[in-house]
């Protein structure tokens, strides 16, 4: 009885443990997209060859402990974050800010792949010139409290208090806080050829 008992407590084990490496792959991918990080930049921080990179991403290399550690450091992310760990008997988006260029940013979704949320909170930079970026992928950026100012290829804008861009994130960009106070923005990312669909808007009273 012992026997058959632990065979089966340990297939569900192995399938949660299967469903997270499976997962892996394009979250790795995401991440790297998303900082605008090139596989021979993300080699050299890591030690990790490019190839050993390019088939952790594509699911062709099973990720050892070493590997996803070294990851998680250059990636700036916490390992459960990572690895796409559940929240037992919790539902709720676990929100762990963390800095990044000058900036605070609070992760509000979870999802390996896809759109992803985030909320920006941008100190005063009003000297700071935007250094531009280019990489793949498709960005949303709403303000809703301060001033953003965005800079779009040729293109130098501020965005004030509920004014929205929207751009393909192969042009070169980078945006900063030209004050005075803090600017706090939400933010959609999408990979390249994922953006949002409007399917309804709504009728102003004639």
């Amino acid at each position: 009885m012992g026997g058959t008992g632990g065979s089966a407590g340990a297939e569900p084990a192995r399938g949660a443990v299967d469903e997270v490496v499976h997962g892996l792959g394009p979250r790795l991918r995401a991440l790297r997209r998303r900082r605008g990080v090139t596989l021979a930049e993300l080699s050299r921080s890591t030690g990790i060859s490019t190839s050993t990179l390019s088939r952790l991403e594509s699911g062709q290399r099973r990720p050892t402990l070493e590997l996803v550690l070294l990851l998680a450091r250059a990636h700036r992310v916490a390992l459960d974050d990572l690895v796409g760990a559940p929240e037992t008997g919790d539902p709720r988006i676990r929100m762990r800010p963390v800095t990044r260029w000058g900036m605070t940013v609070v992760p509000l979704s979870r999802r390996p792949g896809g759109l992803q949320a985030y909320k920006l909170l941008l100190p005063p930079a009003p000297e700071e010139v935007p250094e531009q970026r280019v990489h793949d992928g498709y960005d949303w950026l709403y303000v809703l409290t301060g001033r953003l100012r965005l800079l779009l290829g040729d293109a130098d804008v501020v965005l004030a208090e509920g004014e929205a861009a929207e751009f393909d994130t192969r042009t070169p960009h980078g945006f900063a806080n030209p004050g005075p106070g803090t600017a706090e923005v939400l933010a959609l990312f999408g990979e390249a050829g994922e953006r949002v669909h409007v399917r309804a808007r709504a009728r102003r009273g004639g």
